[in-house]
């Protein structure tokens, strides 16, 4: 009986680690930032989730190390603050085992997404006086304008792109 409360419980804590990955991946695609309460929550559900696997231990010094690896890029102003606590809580998440393919997975999901970026520097810029009026179709008209100012990447997109993929 007590191993059906682990087993539930551990889908449970994965089940909410899909969910702040995606909430992470929006909030950047919408105000390119990531909450600090989103990366803290998904570190601490990821801290739970190794101490049912009894693989705490390995979590954290997974987290540490890929923490301080981002903090490095960040110092030399390759990556944003926000992206490098969401990649230090999200190798805590993923079991320690999937902490190389959650870097693989993101770095991949990363190039294919400065990839698209790329080539939507080169459409034309949408025209000031049409406004659409459906949701997606601002979304596309906001990111279209980002592009040509020389906005950032949403590379939340790609960190959870990497979590879900191990998770999942």
């Amino acid at each position: 009986m007590a191993q059906e409360w682990v087993t539930v419980l551990g889908l449970a804590l994965i089940t909410v680690s899909i969910v702040l990955f995606v909430a992470a991946a929006l909030h950047d695609v919408a105000a390119r930032t990531v909450p600090n309460g989103l990366a803290l929550a998904l570190a601490l559900t990821g801290i739970a989730a190794r101490a049912i696997d009894h693989t705490l231990i390995a979590g954290l010094i997974a987290g540490f190390v890929i923490f301080a690896l981002a903090a490095f890029c960040w110092r030399r102003g390759w990556m944003g603050g926000g992206d490098v606590k969401l990649m230090g809580a999200g190798a805590i998440a993923v079991p320690p085992g999937d902490v190389v393919n959650f870097i693989l997975v993101m770095s991949i999901a990363g190039a294919l997404l400065a990839v698209v970026y790329l080539i939507g520097r080169s459409m034309p810029a949408p025209p000031p006086s049409q406004r659409p009026l459906s949701l997606p179709a601002r979304a596309l008209r906001i990111e279209r304008w980002r592009l040509h100012r020389g906005g950032p990447l949403p590379y939340a997109c790609a960190i959870a792109a990497g979590g879900l993929f191990v998770l999942f």
